[in-house]
Order: C-alpha cells, then sequence, then structure tokens
C-alpha cells in the first residue's frame, strides 16, 4: 500500500459561515448533488431542515458515507482501510492532507463500487472545506462522531464474517458504532440550532441512541443477502440458534430457510421494532414549530418501520428490493404525516397504523407485549 499522507498538502481553510441557502457552483451546491447521487432517502428528508443545520446535517451524512465507502470496499485490507480512516480523520481534524486523501483512495475502489461513491471519495476535500465553514459546536460533534465511528468500524473489521454475530448486545455495539453514535450528533446539531431543543436534551439523550439502531437494524434485516454477498453476515447467532436455526447453514436468496429462520427474523423484528417506538417518543420531544426537524426524523422512522412492516410479512424473501417500501407509499406516508406534523397525536397514531401487527422484543429478548394500537404520548 501507498502511503497515505505524502506528497503535496493541501490545507483546508475555514471561509465563511454558512448564511442561508447554497449558490450554484459553490461547495455546498457540491454537497446538495452528491447527497442525491449517494442517497435517496436523506436527499428527499435532509433538504426539509431550516437554513444552517440543514448544511450541516448535509456535510456529516456525507463524512459518515466517506467513512462507510471505505469500511466497505471488499478489496481493501484491515490495515488499508485502517490507514485510510486514519487518514481522513486527520483531514477532519486538521484541515490538512484533503487532496492526498482523495488521490490516494478513489483509484483503489473496488471495480464495482458505484460512480456516485467514487465521485464521493474524490469530491471529499469540497466536502471537509464546508467542515471547516461549520460553526465550532457543529463541527466539534461531526468530528466526535466520526472518530467513535471509525474506530468502531475498525473493530468489528477485523472479526467480521458470515457467522454471524454472537449475540444481540454485540450487535447493538455494532449497531451503536455506525448510526447510534449519528444520533448522538444530530441531538447536539439540533440543542445547538435551538435553545427550546436544549432544554429538552436530557429526553431526547435518553433516545437519541435508539433512533440510529432502529433505522441501523432495519437495514441489516432488508440488507442480510446483499450483505451476505459481501462476506459478511451481521444477526446474531443467540436469536437464531434460539428457535432451531444454525447461521452457518444461511442459505442466499434461497425461501427454503424454514419456520426457524423465518420465527428468528420475526424476533428480529420485534427488537427494531422496540427501537423505532423510541424513535418516534424521540421525534415528539421536538417542540412542535420545528417542523423541519420533525419531518425529518418522522419520515425516517415511518419508513423504518414500513420496511419492517415488509418483513415480517415475507421474512423469507429473497432480494432485499422483494421488502423495499414503494414509491407511492412513500408519498402517502409524507403527505399524511406533513398533515398532522404539528400534532403528536396525529403523528403517533400513523407511526401505530405502519406497525400494525408488528412484534415487539427488547434489547435482550425477552418479549414485551405491544399494545398495537395504543397512542404514544
Amino acid at each position: 500500500m501507498q502511503n497515505i499522507g505524502t506528497g503535496k498538502t493541501e490545507e483546508v481553510r475555514a471561509s465563511r459561515p454558512f448564511t442561508g441557502r447554497s449558490e450554484p457552483g459553490t461547495a455546498e451546491s457540491v454537497q446538495e448533488h452528491l447527497l442525491v447521487g449517494v442517497s435517496r432517502t436523506f436527499a428527499l428528508n435532509i433538504p426539509q431542515l431550516p437554513d444552517g443545520l440543514r448544511e450541516a446535517v448535509t456535510n456529516a451524512y456525507l463524512l459518515c458515507r466517506i467513512a462507510d465507502t471505505i469500511e466497505d470496499d471488499p478489496l481493501l485490507d484491515t490495515e488499508a482501510k485502517d490507514l485510510f480512516h486514519t487518514a481522513f480523520l486527520e483531514s477532519a481534524e486538521s484541515g490538512r492532507g484533503a487532496e492526498d486523501f482523495a488521490q490516494d483512495l478513489w483509484p483503489r475502489l473496488a471495480p464495482g463500487t458505484l460512480e456516485a461513491e467514487i465521485e464521493l471519495i474524490r469530491e471529499s476535500p469540497g466536502i471537509l472545506r464546508v467542515t471547516h465553514q461549520l460553526l465550532p459546536r457543529q463541527r466539534e460533534a461531526i468530528l466526535r462522531c466520526l472518530s467513535i465511528m471509525t474506530r468502531g468500524m475498525g473493530q468489528f473489521e477485523r472479526t467480521r464474517s458470515r457467522g454471524g454475530l454472537s449475540d444481540v448486545a454485540t450487535l447493538e455495539k455494532y449497531c451503536y458504532f455506525v448510526a447510534g453514535v449519528v444520533g448522538e450528533m444530530l441531538t447536539e446539531l439540533f440543542c445547538a440550532h435551538s435553545p427550546h431543543i436544549d432544554a429538552r436534551r436530557d429526553e431526547l439523550e435518553g433516545r437519541t441512541v435508539s433512533f440510529g439502531l432502529g433505522l441501523q437494524m432495519t437495514n441489516i434485516l432488508k440488507d442480510i443477502w446483499d450483505d451476505y454477498e459481501n462476506g459478511v453476515c451481521w444477526l446474531p447467532r443467540e436469536v437464531f440458534e434460539g428457535n432451531g436455526y444454525d447461521l452457518s447453514e444461511l442459505q442466499p436468496h434461497h425461501n427454503g430457510n424454514g419456520p426457524s429462520f423465518s420465527a428468528s427474523m420475526q424476533h428480529m423484528v420485534g427488537i427494531a421494532h422496540s427501537h423505532l417506538r423510541e424513535a418516534l417518543k424521540y421525534t415528539l420531544t421536538i417542540p412542535s414549530n420545528e417542523v423541519g426537524i420533525r419531518r425529518f426524523l418522522i419520515w425516517s422512522a415511518l419508513l423504518a418501520v414500513s420496511t419492517l412492516r415488509n418483513i415480517s410479512l415475507l421474512p423469507l424473501f429473497t432480494e432485499g428490493s422483494d421488502v423495499k417500501v414503494s414509491r407511492w407509499k412513500v408519498t402517502g406516508m409524507i403527505t399524511l404525516s406533513n398533515a398532522v406534523i404539528r400534532s403528536n397525536a396525529g403523528l403517533s397514531g400513523l407511526f401505530n397504523i405502519a406497525a400494525r401487527g408488528l412484534p415487539l422484543h427488547n434489547g435482550n429478548g425477552s418479549s414485551i407485549i405491544a399494545e398495537r394500537e395504543s397512542k404514544t404520548q
């Protein structure tokens, strides 16, 4: 592996703070373009956020995707990933070496890498310039998130396999590193944005990690076959063995995995559902006048719980597309949630409709009886 951070050094300098919407050709407009390329979902809900917060969250998301692109590359070995993560974090913290990082990384990405992700790496110096234009409190929250995320990714990279994780606690630890810490960052960004939100910090912080875990577990369940093809399984052996299924017998794209597998998937749906219930409570804690933030949060929670319902109805699905939420349903979800965005009872009702029939389990696997039609206040 060639050395990272050698050669000509580019310093990313702070210039001006954000004052509103981006202008064509600016670094902020490049961010918006890149966001559309790497995430259909977040390209939909991040623009709902108010000025100042929107740019920071866009930047944070793109930085996390850069870390994720390094982590997911099938041709980079563990040492290479560690070195690239270190170089990336150093560039984010110091503002130096961004050009070297990008030029070293993008030619080494696997041939099957999406063009949008290659462009993301090529444009990473500009993204890092935006990072250094953010307010100090915003930048500090983002850098903390990246530091914890890259360190945690490195820990799990060394043990990744198709044999699954040992138990639910280990799964939740993994989900914390890649998503729960993002929830913590978002809480800090929200609190920095509004003193009224900051006044509710304690209530938010008690649920912020669950928000991230619920979204990540949903993605893990939806993407089990894609992950398997990439040589990894994030499912907990504890749950599957408890239902009589050995994950070493996992057969990709094959619906003959049987009732034991199906029961285990239902159990995992129940755990993710319990975290998303906390995500709903988190959303309802945001003041009703912060409609942009509430849209950003409730759209994510509703999409995730709708995906869980599809998985619950078809636990032996063979392709992620089998349980993908349809465009018309997403459109309906957005329309209905916008109509009641200021109402806690209204948003709770929508969530309960989307989650109807889902099992509910807490993280250590013990059952919780769901009151499916009850309102969450």
